[in-house]
């Protein structure tokens, strides 16, 4: 099992910036990536970015490109992702995801309520 525990949400306005973390324990050793996704109201759960374990390769939607960055600390296995320039479409709850590449298993966190007010 790998459990993911997330962090940072909160409440901020348009424009603002806002970090969120993702700790990962537990069967670490097997997973080869990590993601973040969102779903807001109503909607589906939507992918937003993800990242190797290794680090060495991302990738974000078109919806939060330039705007949002992953990133890994391998000391600490928690993948972040920094989200700049807020707009109230990203309001959400964001969910960080991981891959157990040797078992095909895929873990999710509770989940962090991220809410932009215009």
């Amino acid at each position: 099992q790998v459990q993911l525990v997330e962090s940072g949400g909160g409440l901020v306005q348009a424009g603002d910036s806002l970090r969120l973390s993702c700790a990962a324990s537990g069967r670490t050793f097997a997973v080869d990536t990590m993601a973040w996704f969102r779903q807001a109201p109503g909607k589906e759960r939507e992918f937003v970015s993800s990242i190797t374990w290794s680090g060495s390769t991302t990738v974000y939607s078109d919806s939060v490109k330039g705007r949002f960055t992953i990133s890994k600390d391998n000391a600490k296995n928690t993948v972040s992702l920094q989200m700049k320039s807020l707009k109230p479409e990203d309001t959400a709850v964001y969910y960080c995801y991981a891959r157990d590449n040797i078992r095909g298993s895929d873990y999710w966190g509770q989940g962090t309520q991220v809410t932009v007010s215009s």
